[in-house]
């Protein structure tokens, strides 16, 4: 299946989406914050990357922004997961170019529906 990095400092959630992910035969990368993000994602070559928002230092809409203004990363599609469910949140990353958004807590069914359609 596909590569899929994971960025999310809270380990329960990461501990969550690498079950559901490998449940589905993605392999999968994960990082605790979005602190050198591009210097990783050089070396780990992510077919997605699931995004938290809410993250020490540079938040998920900050780093989506980033990695789709970086044309080494702009054709990588994110999907932004958090708690940050309101409709402007939705907004907010859909303007920074994310592919999809799930918010916690979530299903199995909405994650890995979220990343088919990402991935296309």
């Amino acid at each position: 299946m596909s590569k899929i990095v994971v960025v999310d400092d809270s380990n329960a959630e990461v501990q969550l989406i690498e079950g559901y992910l490998r449940g589905a035969g993605h392999t999968v990368v994960s990082y605790p914050n979005a602190e050198k993000l591009e210097d990783r994602l050089v070396i780990d070559h992510p077919e997605l990357i699931i995004l938290d928002v809410v993250m020490p230092g540079r938040n998920g809409f900050q780093t989506c922004r980033d990695l789709k203004n970086d044309d080494r990363f702009k054709n990588i599609p994110v999907v932004l997961c958090t708690s940050k469910g309101g409709d402007s949140d939705k907004f907010w990353g859909q303007q920074q170019g994310a592919n999809g958004y799930v918010v916690k807590p979530f299903k199995a069914e909405e994650l890995l529906a979220a990343v088919k359609k990402a991935l296309g």
